[in-house]
This record gives C-alpha cells, sequence and structure tokens, in this order.
C-alpha cells in the first residue's frame, strides 16, 4: 500500500514538472504587451467549411462570413457538403456558398472533407487564386471585424494564424461549460502567452487561417489522423513555421451538451493524440533541444504526458484496489491517498477555470450565476477525462459527426446577454 502513495505522489510531481511552464505562461498573458504589427494590405481569402448534415445552423455562419467588415470580393465561400443526406447543400447555396458536394463513406472525418474541396478549389480556380485559406466548422460564428482582425496578423509575418474561440452555448449545462472554459483558458492564458513569447501556437480545429505557401509545401492538405489539427500544427511546427494568435478574432462554436456526445468526441481527441505522438514524437523530442525547444516542448506536453500519466495513475491504483479488496485488507489508506490526489488536482484545476472566468467574464455569453456555478464544475468535467483516455486505449474509436443544432444569428447572441 505504502508503494501505491508513493506512486501517487510522483504521479503528481510529474504533472507539476511537466506543466509548470503553463503557471509562468499566466502573467505573461496577463502583463504581457503584443509588438504593433504594422500596416495590413487586403489579402484574398478563400473560406473552406466542412458540413455534413449542418442545415440546422450553416445559414447563420455563412451569414456572419458575408456581413464582415472585409471587401466582399476578396473572400470566396466554399462549403464541402460531406456525405450529406439533408439540405445542407442546398441551405448553402442559398446563402451565398459554392457548394461541391462528396459521396465516399470508405474514407471519413474532416480531413478527407477539406482535402476533396481544396482539390475541387485548385480544379476549378486555379492553385494561386488565394493567398491564404480559412477554416471553420459548419456551427461557427463570426464577429464582424474578425477576417480583417486575422489579416493584420496574417499580414504581420506569420503563415498561420489562429483565433479566440469563444461559445454559442457556454450556459446549457455543465458539459457545454467545461468544453467552453477550457477553450477560453487555452486563447487566453495558452496561445496568447505564445504569441507573446515568440513561440508557436496551437490551432484548435476551426477558426484558423494559413497561407498558399503552407499548402504548397505540405503538398496539399494531407492531415487525415483522428485529430487534423493536432496534426496540422505539429507537422508545421517541425517544418519551422511560426504558428500567430488573434486575440482580437473572435469566433463562436457550439459545444457538445449530451455526454455520449461528448464522450465519443474525446475519446477521439485522446486517441488522435496517441497517434499525432506516434508519428511526430520523436521528431518533437529531437526539437526539444533544438533552436526551437520551447515550442517543441510545448506541442510534446500538449498531446502526451497527461493522457499517459492519467492511464497510468487509474490503472495501478484499481489494480492495487482490487487486489487489496480480494486480499480482505483494509483499504483507507488507498482511499485517503486517491482523495488527496483528487483534491489537489481539483484545485489546481478550479484555479484554472476560477481565473479564467474572471478574466473572460465579459466575453463569457451567459448568466452570472452560471458563470459561477460551472467554474466549480470545471474541475468534475476535467476529471471525466480519466476513463475516457482509457477508453480510448482499449476500445475502437472512428470519426463521427457532431450533432449542432443551435440555430441562431450573431445578433441574436449577443443581445442575450
Amino acid at each position: 500500500m505504502r508503494a501505491v502513495e508513493t506512486f501517487n505522489f510522483v504521479v503528481m510531481l510529474l504533472f507539476f514538472l511537466c506543466y509548470a511552464y503553463q503557471f509562468f505562461y499566466i502573467p505573461v498573458a496577463l502583463f504581457g504587451r503584443p509588438r504593433p504589427l504594422g500596416r495590413a494590405e487586403e489579402k484574398r481569402y478563400a473560406a473552406l467549411i466542412a458540413a455534413r448534415n449542418e442545415q440546422a445552423v450553416i445559414g447563420p455562419l455563412l451569414d456572419s462570413l458575408r456581413r464582415q467588415d472585409y471587401p466582399a470580393e476578396l473572400l470566396d465561400l466554399y462549403v464541402v457538403a460531406d456525405n450529406c443526406t439533408d439540405a445542407t447543400a442546398a441551405l448553402a447555396r442559398a446563402h451565398g456558398a459554392q457548394v461541391y458536394e462528396r459521396f465516399d463513406r470508405s474514407r471519413v472525418g474532416k480531413g478527407y472533407a477539406l482535402d476533396f474541396l481544396l482539390r475541387c478549389i485548385e480544379r476549378d480556380r486555379g492553385a494561386d487564386c488565394y493567398d491564404g485559406y480559412f477554416v471553420f466548422d459548419a456551427d461557427n460564428l463570426l464577429a464582424p471585424d474578425f477576417v480583417r482582425r486575422m489579416n493584420e496578423t496574417f499580414c504581420g509575418g506569420y503563415e498561420i494564424v489562429t483565433s479566440y474561440r469563444n461559445s454559442k452555448n457556454y450556459g446549457d449545462n455543465w458539459i457545454s461549460a467545461g468544453y467552453a472554459l477550457w477553450f477560453l483558458r487555452d486563447s487566453r492564458y495558452l496561445n496568447h502567452a505564445r504569441m507573446l513569447l515568440g513561440s508557436s501556437c496551437v490551432v484548435a480545429g476551426t477558426g484558423f487561417l494559413f497561407s498558399r505557401q503552407v499548402l504548397r509545401r505540405c503538398g496539399g492538405w494531407r492531415f487525415f489522423l483522428l485529430t487534423e489539427d493536432t496534426e496540422f500544427t505539429i507537422d508545421n511546427v517541425l517544418r519551422g513555421v511560426r504558428i500567430g494568435y488573434c486575440p482580437r478574432a473572435v469566433l463562436y462554436d457550439e459545444q457538445p451538451r449530451d455526454f455520449r456526445q461528448s464522450w465519443r468526441q474525446r475519446r477521439r481527441w485522446c486517441r488522435g493524440y496517441l497517434q499525432v505522438f506516434h508519428r511526430y514524437g520523436g521528431s518533437l523530442l529531437r526539437g526539444i533541444f533544438s533552436r526551437d525547444c520551447l515550442s517543441c516542448y510545448d506541442m510534446t506536453m500538449s498531446i502526451m504526458p497527461a493522457a499517459v500519466l492519467t492511464g497510468l495513475s487509474a490503472a495501478v491504483n484499481l489494480t492495487a484496489a482490487g487486489l487489496n479488496f480480494l486480499a480482505g485488507r483494509d483499504l483507507s489508506s488507498l482511499v485517503l491517498s486517491l482523495l488527496q490526489l483528487g483534491g489537489n488536482l481539483y484545485i489546481t484545476l478550479f484555479f484554472v477555470g476560477a481565473l479564467t472566468t474572471l478574466t473572460e467574464w465579459r466575453q463569457i455569453r451567459c448568466p452570472a450565476g452560471k458563470k459561477l456555478l460551472y467554474t466549480f464544475t470545471f474541475p468534475v468535467f476535467m476529471f471525466t477525462y480519466v476513463p475516457i483516455c482509457i477508453a480510448s486505449l482499449f476500445s475502437p474509436v472512428q470519426w463521427q459527426p457532431i450533432r449542432h443544432d443551435r440555430s441562431l444569428s450573431l445578433e441574436e447572441l449577443t443581445a442575450s446577454h
């Protein structure tokens, strides 16, 4: 039993050692000042949207893109209706998008849909038609100055730029709030700090921009793992590309509120991180000892240690509890050790959630009482990653679409709170 208690202490210590640098990010994000970017030239962009049965939400996204305070002739909207069985394609056309329909159930996932869409655009418009490409999910909404702000950072010397990710449905329940608070924390206390320190930021699935030169160097969109955004990020970091962050480009996202959906999505993420580490881990570890050591270390910590340490800790403690129960031994010391471990993690996660809630208070579209309540449930949401991580190791994982049904305009969202 003493060995298990020691093991739990070592796990907690390893967590601290691996992620202590992120606590250094906090004062950087709070007190750092970004460098001026200079005058921005208006570039020509394509907005790429991969949609699968998204008729409920795609209209408001396309409307928010058409209402950008950016020259409409410099922003073309493209939708790939990926194996759709509803009216997504027709609605997208009605809202001003150019639509390509894809029917291929042998290769499913957002990566394949984006590859298909980009090849169609190159075939019909040429490889040099656009300076860059935005990627959005069909459930997104954009602030009116989103494209202009992203263009400023893009023209400031960054070939890939990611944005500030907010939520459309923060106040639905503890699950949607858990997602939203994590993404807000990623934006403010990770990507913002990385940008200020000159390190590389992380692309998180949607609301990002990349140049045609990046696409050319990658040989097209060739990112098909379960977490294609993380694969795209790390592949480009290893190529020496510095990914920028634009805090003033605000995107609103719909988060899952059903635990079954959340379980499937996060299980895919956990397995996807392992896939990415298997493919790029050796290069990342070598990169830690190169001139871009911070970016490579940061990327490694983002995809690997938490899942491994969590799964290993759970396995050791469950095995010890089972063996001691069968032997009729007292489990009180093991339970106490687990409570101490869980308590320490809860306090740490509560601090992270509370700080993010406090500093992003005005950005969170949710009644004040729910903001406070979901600060306390945020650590519980994060604890659910423990069984999810374990399940991702031992059960089949494949890409599955997430259901979206929160159809509202940006005006309705901003006026509601």
